[in-house]
């Protein structure tokens, strides 16, 4: 695949998508959100792409939407900003950004987010709506919306509360302030800080890992934390008993079974 915006490279059953606009802190524009489409559908296709792992280029992970994109005239919005632009921002979430959170968390496959540096509006949250978020030390999470008069979209209302609770949700929506990669992982808004110069070989490796785990269950599993947060008690133990049905019929849980029986580790193949 040959992009402009990011790069897409597969070794090891892992596709490495990174976002690759340096200049502009990675920063979503139209062009971005096409070929990231391209990309993931491209992806679900494969099965031999067993993991996926996105990342930015650059000092950043992803400053959010490229304004610049949206308002071209580069004009004093202050006098002129009105129903045009409500109406394009209203857009470009159905058009861009829903969609992009949707397929991240439908994906029957697990998504690693490496936050190399700042992800910060959209970028943060696109980051959170990943799977497993491992950030390097010197990374930060804002959400930066409030700081032009909008609201966290993305899937940020959804999922900060979940994340780290309504309070601290509250603070970091409303106040914009930058928290570390540190302060996210003490909070349980990411899995792990690492530092910067391991931020690729532990995030790589985790990727790795995950790919070689019996993928039909992985996906199962995410299917499940997914559901479970509009789930009472009985219908997630229904939801389990369905999954679990499914996850035993697979020849992921036929090796595994038969791995454990003859004490060697197993060879899961996807299947």
């Amino acid at each position: 695949m040959s992009f402009t915006t990011i790069r897409v490279e597969t070794a090891d059953s892992v596709a490495t998508i990174t976002l690759d606009r340096p200049d502009k802190l990675n920063s979503f524009n139209e062009t971005m959100h096409a070929e990231l489409r391209d990309a993931f559908t491209t992806i679900e296709g494969d099965t031999n792409v067993r993991a996926v792992l996105l990342t930015g280029a650059g000092r950043g992970f992803c400053a959010g939407q490229d304004l610049a994109d949206v308002l071209p005239d580069g004009n004093n919005r202050a006098d002129s900003a009105g129903d045009d632009d409500a109406g394009e921002l209203a857009d470009l979430l159905e058009r861009n950004y829903n969609p992009l959170v949707r397929r991240l968390r439908v994906l029957d496959r697990p998504v690693v987010a490496a936050v190399n540096g700042v992800a910060a509006g959209a970028g943060a949250n696109i980051a959170l709506a990943c799977d497993i978020v491992i950030a390097a030390r010197s990374a930060k999470f804002i959400q930066a919306f409030c700081k032009i008069g909008l609201v966290p979209d993305s899937a940020g209302t959804y999922t900060l509360p979940r994340l780290v609770g309504p309070a601290r949700a509250a603070g970091l929506a409303m106040l914009g302030d930058a928290i570390d990669a540190e302060t996210a992982a003490q909070w349980g808004l990411i899995w792990k800080c690492v530092d910067d110069d391991a931020l690729m070989t532990d995030a790589s490796g985790l990727a790795r890992r995950l790919a070689a785990q019996p993928t039909r269950a992985l996906g199962l599993i995410k299917r499940a934390l997914n559901e479970s947060a509009n789930n009472d008690l009985d219908a997630q133990l229904d939801l389990e008993h369905e999954l679990q049905h499914i996850a035993a019929s697979t020849d992921d849980y036929a090796e595994g079974v038969a791995a454990f029986l003859a004490k060697r580790p197993p060879v899961f193949r996807g299947r």
